[in-house]
This record gives C-alpha cells, sequence and structure tokens, in this order.
C-alpha cells in the first residue's frame, strides 16, 4: 500500500482546526482519487508516516469514516475500504436522481446573486477540466462544483449525504469522466444546469438535474458497471 499512497498522502500541518477533520478529509481525497481503491486494507503505521500524525488522532478518523460507512472492519481483520455492491451502486444513483434536483432547487432559492455567479465561474472551471481529459483534476473540480452548490442550498443534511454517495461510487465516477463521449455529455449538462440556475428557473434547473443524472442510470450503468470490478 505504501507504494501507492505515494504523492497521494501528505504530512498534514498541525493547525488549530481539528486534526481528526483534516486526517478524515485527507483519507476522502485518497478514496476520491483512487490512491485508496475500494477493498484496500489500512495499515495504521503507513498511514501515520505519510501524514505525519500520531496513532490516536489516526483512529479518530477512522472511527468516524467506519460510523459513516466508508470503511469496514471485514472479519476483524482491521479496516478496508468499503466495496460498493452493483445492487448499493444502482441504488445510491437512484438516490442522487433524488437528491440533486433538490439541492439545486435549494441553491436558487436560498443563494445569493453573488454565490450564483461565483457557481458560473467555477463552473468555466470545471469545463476546462473535463476538456483536459485528466480524471483527477476531472473528479476535484467537480466535487469543489457541487460542493457549491450544496453550500449555497444550505442543506448540510443533503451535503452530508451526497459526500457519502459520490464518495462511494468513485471508482464509478473516475472510469466515466476520461471518456471523450461523456466528457462532451458533461460539458453540455454544466452550461444547461447554470443557465437555468442563472435564470432562477427551478423546473428548468431541476429537469437539467435529473436528465443529467440519468445519463448515467439504466445501460450506462449498467456498461461502467461491467468495466469497474464490483463483488456482491
Amino acid at each position: 500500500m505504501a507504494n501507492s499512497l505515494a504523492g497521494s498522502l501528505n504530512p498534514l500541518i498541525h493547525e488549530p482546526a481539528p486534526l481528526r477533520n483534516k486526517i478524515m478529509n485527507s483519507l476522502r481525497r485518497a478514496i476520491e482519487t483512487g490512491a485508496l481503491e475500494p477493498g484496500t486494507r489500512l495499515v495504521e503505521k503507513d498511514l501515520c508516516e505519510k501524514l505525519n500524525v500520531s496513532r490516536t488522532s489516526l483512529r479518530e478518523a477512522l472511527r468516524q469514516l467506519q460510523a459513516e460507512g466508508i470503511l469496514t472492519d471485514l472479519n476483524n481483520r482491521g479496516l478496508t475500504v468499503v466495496t460498493v455492491t452493483r445492487a448499493d451502486a444502482e441504488n445510491i444513483y437512484r438516490i442522487r436522481g433524488v437528491l440533486e434536483p433538490l439541492i439545486v432547487e435549494q441553491f436558487i432559492e436560498n443563494a445569493p446573486d453573488n454565490e450564483v455567479k461565483a457557481l458560473k465561474a467555477q463552473s468555466e472551471v470545471l469545463k476546462k477540466a473535463y476538456l483536459s481529459g485528466n480524471a483527477e483534476e476531472i473528479v476535484a473540480t467537480k466535487r469543489d462544483f457541487y460542493d457549491r452548490i450544496c453550500t449555497g442550498a444550505r442543506n448540510p443534511i443533503a451535503f452530508d449525504l451526497l459526500k457519502k454517495l459520490t464518495l462511494l461510487t468513485s471508482p464509478l465516477r473516475r472510469s466515466s469522466v476520461v471518456r471523450k463521449e461523456r466528457r462532451s455529455q458533461s460539458i453540455a449538462e454544466i452550461d444547461a444546469i447554470v443557465a437555468a440556475i442563472v435564470d432562477r428557473d427551478k423546473t428548468a434547473a431541476k429537469g437539467r438535474s435529473r436528465k443529467a443524472r440519468r445519463q448515467f442510470g439504466g445501460l450506462r450503468l449498467q456498461q461502467r458497471l461491467r468495466r469497474v470490478i464490483i463483488t456482491g
């Protein structure tokens, strides 16, 4: 595991913000980018060295991620990154198909004009990332884009749930975003959703969001599932 983490987990600066949160965020990024793949066993000694943290602080973060369902302890052999089943993946995308339009609607209801302007600017950054074809850059920039929408929606419960759902399906997302056809579709979807948000058109924005999620459902999701190793 040590070699796969090289360059992905860096020593953390110990600042006043809770160290546990920083460790959790770092581990989430490693899962999101594929440095920690589903089924990977977490070795505390390696993680402490990579992150420059104590075992006590690390264990606090690991317990929280386990409570969130991101990590699991299989047969008391140590914590591993959760492996999502085919049925779980299908359910996650159906839930997101309901949750994301709600968040977009609440962003339109609650976000002031300056946040709408900032979202539009962020969408341009996201489109450039898609054009680059770099999976890690796309995933990170897309996360920032949706984090901005969730923050503007003023719905922290939905925000936390969406973060968990997207993290669990990160292997599927990484395999999808690098495909040229999917990247072109995503750029068109972003333009359509942002245009509706700028117009404060809740009906159009929700419809575009549902359509974007359906684009990944059905046959397309089945194709991704066949390409990514997911065991039930």
